[in-house]
C-alpha cells in the first residue's frame, strides 16, 4: 500500500508559523523539489517580502535551487506580483515568493510561479510534495552548482509597464497604506508616477508590523480611513503583506464593500470575467448590464488564474480584493488593481456614488475556529447533512466546499479555510432577516458538530 503523502501546499502556497510548519530545514527542501522538478540549468526568480524569517528562508531556497544545478536570480524585498513579472519578462522557469501574505508576523510562507506568472497549479504542487516526501532530489557535482545573479533592475521595468499599460494622467489624491510590507517603497511611489498627490502610510519596511495588521480589514483600516477624511482625499488604498491584494476606500473615509467594487470594476471592463464560488450576485448584475458575463470558480487566486487562461477571460478576482488582470500578467497585482480603480475615479466620479449605484444585498461573512484535522469530518458532515436544516433549498453546489442556494436567490457557502484554522460561512440574503437566519442556522451546525 502507497504511503499518504502528506499535504504542504493549501488555496495560497505554503503556510505556517515559523519554526513550527515552516523551517529552513523545509524551505531546503522545497529549494531542492523546485531543481529536480524542473531540471539542471534553469532559471529561477525569487524575492520576499518584510517579514524577518524571509532572507533566512530565502537563502534556504536558493541553497536548494542551485544544489540541484538551478540558478537562482534574486530580487530582493519585493512585493509578490513583481515576481510573476519578472518570471515571465525574463523568461523564467519558475518563481519563489516567500511571504505569508495577510498572516501575523510569526507567520511566513512559500509560494511557486509559472513562466507565466501564474501561481502553481494543485497538480504542480502535489509533484513537488510528494518530491520532497520521496526526498528523490536531484544533488548535482561540485562543478555542475548554479549560479546567483541579481535581477533588482527588473523593478524598474514593472514601474515602467505598469503606468504605461494605462498610461494615467491624474492629480487625484490618494492615501496609501503600505502595512509595512513589501510595497512600502514601490506603491507610493508608482502613484506619484502616475501623477497622484500621495500621502503614505504605514510606508517604512518592518516585519513586525508596528503601524496595524498586515491583513487590510475594516478593523486595521481605521487610521486610514480617519485620514482620508483628514486631508480632503480623493480615496484610500491598502495592501496586506506582500501586495498582491488590494482595498479602497472612498472619499467619505467608508471601506469600499468587497463584492460592490469587484463588481464595479468587471462591469468596467466588461467580456468575461472569473470570480469564485462567495462572491455577491451584484457581480452578474454589473456584466449582464454590459452584455458580459461571469464564470465562477473554487476560492483561490490559483483557480482563478486558471480559468481565466482556460477561457482567455478578460479579468479575475475575489471578493478579498486579489484581482488578475491577464493582459499584463496573471499575477495577482495589488498595485496594479490600485491604479485601475484610480482609473474609475479619474474618468467617472467619486468612488462612493459609483459604489452606491451597484445594488446591495444583506451579506455576512463569519468565521468559525477549527483545528486543521477536524475540517474534513465537518465538511463531510456539512456535505450530507447542512442543507437539511432549510426549508427552501433550490440548488446544492460542492464545487468547493458547500453551497447552498435558495427559492429566493439567497444563498450560503461553507467551506474550510486553506489557510488557516476555521470554517468560513459567507451568506447572502434577499432581506436582513433571511439573512440572519441563514448564519445562525449554519453556525449553530456546525458549532454543534465542533
Amino acid at each position: 500500500m502507497e504511503t499518504e503523502i502528506p499535504k504542504l501546499f493549501g488555496t495560497s502556497g505554503i503556510r505556517g508559523k515559523v519554526g513550527d510548519e515552516i523551517t529552513p530545514e523545509l524551505a531546503l527542501n522545497v529549494g531542492k523539489a523546485i531543481s529536480t522538478y524542473l531540471g539542471e540549468g534553469n532559471n529561477v526568480v525569487i524575492g520576499y517580502d518584510t517579514r524577518t524569517s524571509n532572507q533566512m528562508l530565502e537563502r534556504a531556497v536558493s541553497s536548494g535551487i542551485l544544489q540541484g544545478g538551478c540558478n537562482v536570480l534574486t530580487l530582493g524585498m519585493v512585493p509578490t506580483p513583481v515576481v510573476g513579472y519578472a518570471t515571465m519578462k525574463l523568461g523564467a522557469n519558475a518563481g519563489v515568493m516567500i511571504t505569508a501574505s495577510h498572516n501575523q508576523s510569526p507567520d511566513n510562507g512559500i509560494k511557486l510561479w509559472n513562466p507565466d506568472g501564474m501561481a502553481y497549479l494543485q497538480k504542480q504542487e502535489r509533484i513537488i510534495e510528494k518530491i520532497i516526501h520521496q526526498k528523490n532530489f536531484i544533488n548535482v557535482s561540485w562543478q555542475d552548482i548554479g549560479k546567483i545573479e541579481d535581477i533588482s533592475y527588473v523593478i524598474n521595468d514593472y514601474i515602467k509597464d505598469i503606468l504605461n499599460l494605462l498610461n494615467l494622467q491624474t492629480d487625484l489624491k490618494v492615501v496609501v497604506d503600505c502595512a509595512n510590507g513589501a510595497a512600502s517603497y514601490l506603491s507610493p511611489l508608482i502613484l506619484r508616477k502616475a501623477g497622484c498627490q500621495v500621502v503614505s502610510l504605514n510606508a517604512q519596511p518592518d516585519g513586525f508590523f508596528p503601524g496595524r495588521k498586515p491583513e487590510p480589514s475594516a478593523a486595521n483600516l481605521q487610521e486610514l480611513m480617519n485620514v482620508v477624511k483628514a486631508v480632503g482625499a480623493d480615496l484610500g488604498i491598502a495592501h496586506d503583506g506582500d501586495a498582491d491584494r488590494m482595498v479602497a476606500v472612498d472619499e467619505k473615509g467608508e471601506m469600499a464593500d468587497f463584492d460592490k467594487l469587484l463588481a464595479l470594476i468587471s462591469g468596467n471592463i466588461g467580456g468575461c470575467v472569473v470570480t469564485t464560488v462567495d462572491a455577491s450576485v451584484c457581480v452578474d448584475n454589473a456584466m449582464e448590464k454590459v452584455g458580459g458575463s461571469v464564470e465562477r470558480t473554487k476560492v483561490g487566486d490559483v483557480h482563478v488564474a486558471e480559468m481565466i487562461h482556460k477561457i482567455n477571460a478578460t479579468f479575475g478576482g475575489e471578493p478579498s480584493g486579489t484581482w488578475i488582470h491577464p493582459e499584463f500578467c496573471m499575477c495577482p497585482d495589488g498595485i496594479l488593481s490600485a491604479l485601475r480603480v484610480i482609473e474609475l475615479v479619474q474618468s467617472k466620479g467619486p468612488l462612493s456614488k459609483l459604489l452606491d449605484e451597484i445594488p446591495s444585498y444583506p451579506t455576512i461573512r463569519d468565521k468559525i475556529d477549527c483545528h486543521n484535522d477536524q475540517k474534513e469530518i465537518i465538511m463531510k458532515k456539512a456535505e450530507s447533512e447542512l442543507s437539511l436544516i432549510f426549508d427552501d433549498v433550490m440548488d446544492i453546489n460542492l464545487k468547493d466546499g458547500v453551497r447552498i442556494s435558495f427559492a429566493d436567490g439567497s444563498w450560503v457557502l461553507v467551506r474550510p479555510s486553506g489557510t488557516e484554522s476555521f470554517i468560513r460561512i459567507t451568506l447572502e440574503g434577499k432581506t436582513e432577516e433571511k439573512a440572519r437566519m441563514i448564519h445562525e442556522k449554519s453556525a449553530r451546525f456546525i458549532k454543534k458538530l465542533l
